[in-house]
Protein backbone atom coordinates (compact mmCIF):
# COMPACT_ATOMS: atom_id res chain seq x y z
CA UNK A 1 0.00 0.00 0.00
CA UNK A 2 1.19 3.50 -0.72
CA UNK A 3 -0.17 6.73 1.18
CA UNK A 4 0.51 10.24 0.71
CA UNK A 5 0.09 12.13 3.75
CA UNK A 6 -0.36 16.04 3.10
CA UNK A 7 2.46 15.96 0.44
CA UNK A 8 3.05 19.61 -1.27
CA UNK A 9 5.73 20.19 -3.54
CA UNK A 10 6.87 24.04 -4.29
CA UNK A 11 9.61 24.96 -7.15
CA UNK A 12 11.27 28.21 -7.16
CA UNK A 13 9.81 30.96 -9.99
CA UNK A 14 10.09 33.89 -11.30
CA UNK A 15 8.07 35.32 -8.54
CA UNK A 16 8.70 33.17 -5.89
CA UNK A 17 7.72 29.84 -4.79
CA UNK A 18 5.39 27.97 -7.11
CA UNK A 19 3.17 25.06 -5.44
CA UNK A 20 2.85 22.27 -7.87
CA UNK A 21 1.45 20.08 -5.19
CA UNK A 22 -1.25 21.08 -2.69
CA UNK A 23 -1.50 19.11 0.59
CA UNK A 24 -2.26 15.68 -1.16
CA UNK A 25 -3.68 13.09 0.57
CA UNK A 26 -4.14 9.60 -1.37
CA UNK A 27 -3.81 6.02 -0.70
CA UNK A 28 -3.06 3.46 -3.69
CA UNK A 29 -4.08 -0.30 -2.41
CA UNK A 30 -2.50 -2.84 -3.18
CA UNK A 31 -2.98 -5.23 -6.19
CA UNK A 32 -4.87 -2.02 -7.83
CA UNK A 33 -4.38 -0.78 -11.44
CA UNK A 34 -5.10 3.09 -10.84
CA UNK A 35 -5.09 5.86 -13.59
CA UNK A 36 -4.42 9.46 -12.47
CA UNK A 37 -5.48 11.94 -15.03
CA UNK A 38 -6.43 15.29 -15.35
CA UNK A 39 -5.59 18.67 -17.05
CA UNK A 40 -2.07 19.34 -18.88
CA UNK A 41 -0.07 21.01 -16.04
CA UNK A 42 -1.89 19.86 -13.14
CA UNK A 43 0.72 17.94 -11.20
CA UNK A 44 0.64 14.42 -12.74
CA UNK A 45 4.22 14.02 -13.56
CA UNK A 46 5.53 15.47 -10.35
CA UNK A 47 3.18 12.99 -8.57
CA UNK A 48 5.14 10.26 -10.36
CA UNK A 49 8.57 11.61 -9.88
CA UNK A 50 7.40 12.30 -5.77
CA UNK A 51 6.90 8.15 -5.71
CA UNK A 52 9.61 7.38 -7.05
CA UNK A 53 11.71 9.88 -5.46
CA UNK A 54 12.95 11.70 -8.18
CA UNK A 55 11.63 14.36 -6.70
CA UNK A 56 11.13 15.23 -2.38
CA UNK A 57 8.31 16.66 -1.09
CA UNK A 58 8.52 20.18 0.35
CA UNK A 59 5.73 18.73 2.83
CA UNK A 60 4.06 15.51 4.07
CA UNK A 61 4.86 12.48 4.18
CA UNK A 62 5.00 9.37 1.91
CA UNK A 63 4.71 5.73 3.18
CA UNK A 64 4.96 2.48 1.27
CA UNK A 65 4.04 -0.44 3.27
CA UNK A 66 3.74 0.96 6.65
CA UNK A 67 7.01 2.55 5.89
CA UNK A 68 8.34 5.77 6.13
CA UNK A 69 10.01 6.55 2.67
CA UNK A 70 9.72 10.25 2.31
CA UNK A 71 13.30 10.79 2.46
CA UNK A 72 14.93 7.24 0.73
CA UNK A 73 16.60 7.75 -2.43
CA UNK A 74 15.40 6.17 -5.76
CA UNK A 75 17.57 3.17 -5.50
CA UNK A 76 16.24 2.77 -1.82
CA UNK A 77 12.96 3.13 -3.03
CA UNK A 78 13.28 0.34 -6.21
CA UNK A 79 14.85 -1.76 -3.41
CA UNK A 80 11.43 -1.73 -1.46
CA UNK A 81 9.29 -3.04 -4.66
CA UNK A 82 8.95 0.27 -6.45
CA UNK A 83 9.66 0.09 -10.10
CA UNK A 84 9.07 3.65 -12.22
CA UNK A 85 9.21 3.62 -16.29
CA UNK A 86 9.59 7.33 -17.57
CA UNK A 87 7.66 9.52 -20.62
CA UNK A 88 10.78 8.11 -23.26
CA UNK A 89 12.83 5.44 -21.95
CA UNK A 90 16.23 5.63 -21.70
CA UNK A 91 18.74 4.33 -24.07
CA UNK A 92 21.96 2.05 -23.75
CA UNK A 93 24.55 2.05 -26.30
CA UNK A 94 26.65 -1.20 -25.80
CA UNK A 95 23.74 -2.57 -23.25
CA UNK A 96 21.70 -5.56 -24.75
CA UNK A 97 18.13 -6.40 -24.10
CA UNK A 98 19.24 -9.88 -22.42
CA UNK A 99 21.80 -7.51 -20.28
CA UNK A 100 18.57 -5.35 -18.95
CA UNK A 101 16.53 -7.83 -18.46
CA UNK A 102 19.53 -9.47 -16.23
CA UNK A 103 19.95 -6.29 -14.37
CA UNK A 104 16.18 -5.59 -13.61
CA UNK A 105 15.92 -9.31 -12.37
CA UNK A 106 18.92 -9.02 -10.20
CA UNK A 107 19.86 -12.94 -11.50
CA UNK A 108 21.94 -14.00 -14.33
CA UNK A 109 18.42 -15.47 -16.14
CA UNK A 110 18.94 -17.68 -19.00
CA UNK A 111 18.52 -16.54 -22.38
CA UNK A 112 15.35 -18.82 -22.61
CA UNK A 113 13.67 -17.00 -19.01
CA UNK A 114 14.70 -13.29 -20.48
CA UNK A 115 12.60 -14.46 -23.46
CA UNK A 116 9.43 -14.93 -21.39
CA UNK A 117 9.27 -11.40 -20.59
CA UNK A 118 9.22 -10.15 -23.87
CA UNK A 119 7.04 -12.62 -25.37
CA UNK A 120 5.00 -11.16 -21.88
CA UNK A 121 4.88 -7.50 -23.76
CA UNK A 122 4.37 -9.23 -27.04
CA UNK A 123 7.74 -8.90 -28.63
CA UNK A 124 9.36 -12.24 -30.71
CA UNK A 125 11.95 -12.74 -28.33
CA UNK A 126 14.90 -14.22 -30.64
CA UNK A 127 14.64 -10.66 -32.83
CA UNK A 128 15.19 -8.66 -29.62
CA UNK A 129 16.99 -10.52 -27.49
CA UNK A 130 20.77 -9.88 -28.56
CA UNK A 131 19.82 -6.30 -29.60
CA UNK A 132 21.39 -3.29 -28.09
CA UNK A 133 19.03 -0.79 -26.38
CA UNK A 134 19.87 2.04 -28.52
CA UNK A 135 18.67 3.95 -31.96
CA UNK A 136 17.61 1.22 -33.55
CA UNK A 137 14.36 0.59 -31.70
CA UNK A 138 11.46 2.44 -32.09
CA UNK A 139 9.64 4.11 -29.27
CA UNK A 140 7.04 1.49 -28.66
CA UNK A 141 9.65 -1.31 -29.21
CA UNK A 142 11.46 0.43 -25.99
CA UNK A 143 8.34 0.99 -23.99
CA UNK A 144 7.37 -2.61 -24.44
CA UNK A 145 10.77 -3.83 -23.39
CA UNK A 146 10.90 -1.33 -20.51
CA UNK A 147 8.12 -2.78 -19.64
CA UNK A 148 9.32 -6.55 -19.72
CA UNK A 149 11.81 -5.59 -17.32
CA UNK A 150 9.08 -4.09 -14.70
CA UNK A 151 7.74 -7.80 -15.09
CA UNK A 152 11.32 -8.92 -14.77
CA UNK A 153 12.01 -6.74 -11.06
CA UNK A 154 8.07 -7.83 -9.70
CA UNK A 155 7.58 -5.39 -8.02
CA UNK A 156 5.12 -4.27 -5.36
CA UNK A 157 4.41 -0.79 -7.29
CA UNK A 158 5.03 0.30 -10.99
CA UNK A 159 4.60 3.48 -12.19
CA UNK A 160 4.10 4.46 -15.20
CA UNK A 161 4.81 8.07 -16.59
CA UNK A 162 2.67 8.34 -19.73
CA UNK A 163 3.54 5.46 -21.35
CA UNK A 164 1.88 6.38 -24.80
CA UNK A 165 4.15 9.63 -25.49
CA UNK A 166 6.15 9.41 -28.68
CA UNK A 167 4.60 6.38 -30.09
CA UNK A 168 2.48 5.54 -32.98
CA UNK A 169 -0.90 4.33 -32.86
CA UNK A 170 0.03 0.78 -33.68
CA UNK A 171 2.62 0.91 -31.08
CA UNK A 172 0.19 2.09 -28.40
CA UNK A 173 -2.66 -0.71 -29.54
CA UNK A 174 -0.54 -3.04 -28.45
CA UNK A 175 0.45 -1.07 -25.31
CA UNK A 176 -2.88 -1.47 -23.72
CA UNK A 177 -3.21 -5.51 -24.87
CA UNK A 178 0.31 -5.54 -22.74
CA UNK A 179 -1.21 -3.07 -19.44
CA UNK A 180 -4.20 -6.01 -20.23
CA UNK A 181 -2.31 -8.53 -19.68
CA UNK A 182 -0.36 -7.03 -16.81
CA UNK A 183 -3.19 -6.64 -14.93
CA UNK A 184 -4.02 -10.04 -15.26
CA UNK A 185 -0.99 -11.11 -13.82
CA UNK A 186 0.46 -8.96 -11.35
CA UNK A 187 0.31 -9.64 -7.85
CA UNK A 188 1.35 -5.25 -7.41
CA UNK A 189 -0.18 -2.57 -7.83
CA UNK A 190 -0.26 -0.14 -10.98
CA UNK A 191 -0.15 3.33 -11.09
CA UNK A 192 -0.22 5.15 -14.76
CA UNK A 193 -0.32 8.58 -15.39
CA UNK A 194 -2.50 9.13 -18.86
CA UNK A 195 -5.25 10.85 -20.62
CA UNK A 196 -6.04 8.44 -22.67
CA UNK A 197 -9.55 6.98 -22.72
CA UNK A 198 -8.43 3.43 -23.69
CA UNK A 199 -6.02 3.43 -20.27
CA UNK A 200 -8.71 5.00 -18.59
CA UNK A 201 -11.44 2.00 -19.54
CA UNK A 202 -8.43 -0.89 -17.94
CA UNK A 203 -8.44 0.81 -14.80
CA UNK A 204 -10.05 -0.09 -11.50
CA UNK A 205 -9.61 3.21 -10.34
CA UNK A 206 -9.44 6.65 -11.34
CA UNK A 207 -7.79 9.85 -9.65
CA UNK A 208 -8.67 13.30 -11.39
CA UNK A 209 -5.77 15.82 -10.12
CA UNK A 210 -6.03 20.02 -11.01
CA UNK A 211 -3.97 22.37 -10.20
CA UNK A 212 -2.06 20.03 -7.33
CA UNK A 213 -4.50 18.59 -5.93
CA UNK A 214 -7.06 16.09 -6.26
CA UNK A 215 -10.24 16.88 -7.18
CA UNK A 216 -11.88 13.36 -8.03
CA UNK A 217 -11.43 10.17 -7.24
CA UNK A 218 -13.19 6.75 -7.31
CA UNK A 219 -14.08 3.67 -9.10
CA UNK A 220 -13.92 3.73 -13.45
CA UNK A 221 -17.74 2.92 -13.99
CA UNK A 222 -18.30 6.14 -11.61
CA UNK A 223 -15.63 8.78 -12.72
CA UNK A 224 -15.04 7.66 -16.31
CA UNK A 225 -18.35 9.02 -17.42
CA UNK A 226 -18.01 12.30 -15.48
CA UNK A 227 -15.21 13.12 -17.76
CA UNK A 228 -15.95 11.81 -21.29
CA UNK A 229 -17.70 13.59 -23.91
CA UNK A 230 -17.46 13.85 -27.15
CA UNK A 231 -13.76 14.87 -27.18
CA UNK A 232 -10.95 13.51 -25.66
CA UNK A 233 -10.53 12.45 -22.41
CA UNK A 234 -7.94 15.23 -21.80
CA UNK A 235 -10.54 18.03 -23.41
CA UNK A 236 -12.67 16.37 -21.18
CA UNK A 237 -10.91 16.98 -18.42
CA UNK A 238 -9.89 20.43 -19.40
CA UNK A 239 -13.85 21.23 -19.32
CA UNK A 240 -14.68 19.56 -16.46
CA UNK A 241 -12.57 22.17 -14.38
CA UNK A 242 -13.82 24.53 -16.74
CA UNK A 243 -17.39 24.18 -15.54
CA UNK A 244 -18.43 22.77 -18.70
CA UNK A 245 -19.35 19.27 -17.03
CA UNK A 246 -21.16 18.18 -14.05
CA UNK A 247 -19.48 16.51 -11.69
Amino acid sequence: MLTLENVSFEVQAEKGQKEIIRNMNLTIDDRKFVVITGPNGGGKSTLAKLIAGIEKPTAGKIYFNGTDITEMSITERANMGISFAFQQPVRFKGIQVLDLIRLAAKKNLSAADACQYLSEVGLCARDYINREVNGSLSGGELKRIEIATVLARGTKMSVFDEPEAGIDLWSFQNLIQVFERMREKTDGSILIISHQERILNIADEIVVIADGSITSQGPKDEILPKLLGTASAVDACERFYQGGMQK
